[in-house]
């Protein structure tokens, strides 16, 4: 299994530019998170199950359950922590939590070559700081990621574990993807049984909804940094649930109902047009994932055309508050663009989830 999943890695290594939508399972492998960041004003909860059967006659089965929380803060960091209750990497520890903060300071979906980002935590089993700086690359339906860890060796108080490694993500269509990853301690301990970590998974989005699920196969227990970075000689069988909680759903101002309509004869409001004359300047690219519009302020000058794509399992809208515009209900992998002709501030929302906000900023060009 670890020699398929080299491989995979070093075939993908040359492809090197069109970023996947993020942030859900499909883009990322079971053991190496890498620069996974949810959403500003999002909550993420993921439930990570793996377990192990001895051979008959008992045939007993050993779970390993990880619960991930995550909260998207501004300037695309996320806090967080993980808590398994059962870990075996520390002996007479075996409720195992991390807490940790992550940055995701250069994107892809921001015009950077790669993803660039970093974590910091905090392990209480091994009572000692992780760290990870992960780099990213995507093409077309390929997801590469590559990780070096710090970590805290559980054996000795005065050492400190290096880990490499990197994910694999291929999307077979919208809602089905492969995984695999391979991380390895340049120092491993064969005492403890130490072998390199590896897992493969099979990641699906749920039509109709924002879940994501990860049926996978590995040989570590939990999906900490401490971890995943440690591989045993038992495999384990398990899978991941993601739950996200737009906190705007539930604590955001209501959507203010439509103006009364215009008077007999008289023209609506028109900001802008979609017809292909009306197009004399650039296009700029928006999207609508993870439950919010990508980026919610768009500056441009007029003319310029917004072209926004669905990158969710859930249908949107792209509609006006004073309904100058409306994309209509756009399935998954719509997209739909709008050319602004007058400058102004336009404010529009999703009318399928009227939390979903974001506007428009258009300035004459100079």
């Amino acid at each position: 299994m670890t020699r398929l999943i080299s491989f995979l890695l070093v075939v993908a290594l040359p492809i090197a530019a069109a970023p996947l939508p993020a942030q859900s399972l499909l883009d990322r492998s079971p053991n190496v998170s890498g620069e996974w960041i949810a959403p500003r004003g999002t909550v993420q909860f993921n439930f990570l199950h793996r377990f192990t059967r001895t051979d008959a006659p008992l045939r007993k089965i050993t779970n390993f359950p990880t619960f991930v929380i995550g909260v998207g803060l501004p300037e695309h960091t996320q806090v967080g922590f993980l808590y398994s209750t059962n870990s075996t990497l520390s002996p007479g520890y075996p409720n195992e939590w991390e807490f940790y903060g992550r940055w995701l300071p250069i994107s892809q979906e921001r015009g950077a070559p790669l993803d660039l980002g970093g974590q910091a935590g905090y392990n209480l089993a091994v009572e000692g700081f992780v760290g990870e700086l992960s780099i990213g690359r995507t093409q077309g339906p390929v997801r590469l990621t590559g990780v070096t860890r710090l970590l805290k060796d559980p054996s000795r108080s005065d050492h400190v574990d290096v880990a490499l490694g990197g994910g694999l993500v291929v999307r077979l269509q919208r809602y089905i993807a492969v995984a695999g990853d391979l991380v390895t301690l340049t120092q491993r301990d064969s005492a403890l049984g130490e072998k390199p970590a590896w897992s493969a998974g099979v990641q699906v989005a749920i039509p109709g909804t924002p879940h994501t699920l990860s049926i996978q196969a590995t040989n570590t227990s939990t999906a900490t940094l401490e971890g995943a970075s440690r591989g045993m000689s038992e495999r384990r069988y398990g899978f991941e649930f993601t739950i996200p909680f737009t906190l705007a759903r539930y604590f955001g101002r209501r959507q203010p109902p439509p103006p009364p309509p215009p008077p007999t004869g008289a023209k609506p409001p028109a900001p802008g047009d979609t017809s292909a004359a009306a197009r004399t300047g650039p296009t700029v690219k928006a999207s609508m994932k993870n439950i919010a519009f990508q980026p919610s302020r768009i500056e441009i000058t007029v003319g310029t055309t917004v072209a926004w794509t669905n990158d969710d399992a859930v249908e949107h809208t792209v509609t006006a508050i004073d309904r100058s515009f409306d994309s209509g209900n756009m399935g998954p992998g719509a997209t739909w663009q709008y050319t602004f002709t007058k400058p102004g501030t336009y404010q529009f929302f999703c009318v399928v989830h009227p939390f979903m906000k974001g506007v428009v900023v258009v300035t004459e060009a100079k």
